[in-house]
């Protein structure tokens, strides 16, 4: 190709503490080393972020409530990116229009099973009276029967198992590559000046163990089980850290309360840098109902923390319980804390913790845009998109 790779990117807004959000700007970042034109279609977007190459198409058509927005957005790129000369056209969103789709999201299909499974009957009832959920499913549903939708990215084996399963994606169109992170910028000595004053601002002896949670949408991420969880554990003096922000988060500050551990959880909000919070706690407890594969769970990692999730975080691919992390059911809080109570014991979280790191440092940014850049090769080696 005797021009530069022009690849056009879709996401409806960067959030400077999403998950999402930092991965594609890892993507971007990485991919500006290769020979290629990048472009973002999005409704709002961080330069800064973006990089000075990236070119940014700006789509925010009016709306009222999220279902209108969500509607109003795919059509809006949809129709900004026949304008533009894209060889390939990468969707992190929802669209039709896309050659490829980054699953980053997993299945909405799977999330809502899970989530009624956590509400019971009256979450069931709310989905299915629910439009938004309704043209959720119906837009996934469209999504993989589009001809145009060449191959779905997808960061854990886990994700593209349920695709296969749920809406009968052809495997072979399926490609597993895991989101990349900076072992060197997330590390255990990281920002040690930052990490010192965190136990003392929150009256925490520098004895107790703390075990840190990260993530906005508490629901998802299953908050809720993590205080119940260290309000089960013998060790009095255990702290839970909460890292990130969610609208109802009052209603988990009165459950702390009920419990008898509401000197014990902080829910300190959204945080610019996370790296001195992995520095000031002991673990991370990420007990989440679905989550494709958290980005914290490998920030953690890569900062020396043994990790407690869930079966259905995408990290079950690389975890091995009891050796480099634990694992358990969402909704399981006894095996939970009986889990955050042996990593209570610092011989275990160190050895845990030291394993965990071991297995994420070949997951490098470098490896993750190589592997793109070798999809991106072969889509194309197919002939025009």
């Amino acid at each position: 190709m005797s021009r530069p790779l022009h690849i056009a990117f879709v996401h409806p807004a960067y959030r400077p503490d999403g998950g999402a959000e930092r991965i594609l700007a890892r993507m971007l970042g990485a991919l500006g080393e290769h020979a290629v034109r990048l472009t973002v279609v999005t409704r709002r977007w961080d330069g800064a972020e973006a990089g000075p190459d990236v070119s940014v198409v700006r789509c925010d058509p009016f709306h009222i409530g999220r279902l209108w927005r969500e509607a109003s957005f795919a059509r809006a790129a949809c129709h900004a990116l026949a304008t533009l000369d894209a060889d390939l056209i990468q969707s992190q969103t929802r669209i039709p229009c896309c050659h490829l789709y980054r699953a980053g999201g997993g299945v909405h299909r799977v999330w809502l099973r899970e989530r009624n499974r956590a509400r019971g009957w009256r979450g069931s009832l709310g989905q299915w009276l629910s439009p938004y959920h309704r043209y959720k499913l119906a837009e996934e549903a469209r999504l993989y029967a589009s001809p145009r939708l060449r191959a779905v990215i997808c960061n854990s084996q886990m994700v593209a198992d349920e695709l296969a399963q749920e809406y009968g994606v052809d495997p072979a169109r399926l490609r597993v590559i895991y989101n990349g992170v900076d072992s060197d910028h997330f590390r255990p000595d990281a920002l040690l000046g930052e990490t010192a004053q965190i136990r003392p601002k929150l009256g925490i002896p520098a004895s107790a163990p703390v075990f840190l949670f990260v993530g906005s949408g508490f629901e998802r991420k299953n908050l809720g089980s993590a205080i119940a969880a260290l309000a089960q554990l013998p060790q009095r003096d255990a702290q839970l850290i909460a890292v990130g922000q969610d609208k109802h988060a009052n209603r988990y500050r009165a459950l702390a309360g009920r419990l008898g551990v509401g000197a014990r959880v902080h829910l300190v909000g959204r945080q610019q840098d996370v790296r001195p919070w992995y520095g000031a706690a002991d673990a991370l407890v990420l007990p989440t109902l679905y989550d494709p594969f958290a980005n914290v769970v490998l920030e953690a990692m890569a900062s020396g923390l043994p990790v407690v999730t869930s079966f259905k975080c995408g990290a079950v691919d690389l975890i091995r319980s009891g050796d480099n992390g634990l694992l358990c059911d969402a909704l399981d809080t006894h095996a939970l804390a009986s889990h955050m109570e042996t990593l209570c014991d610092r011989k275990t979280r160190d050895r845990i913790g030291a394993a965990g790191r071991t297995t994420i440092r070949p997951l490098t940014l470098t490896r993750m845009a190589g592997h793109l850049m070798a999809l991106y090769q072969e889509l194309l080696s197919l002939g025009p998109a």
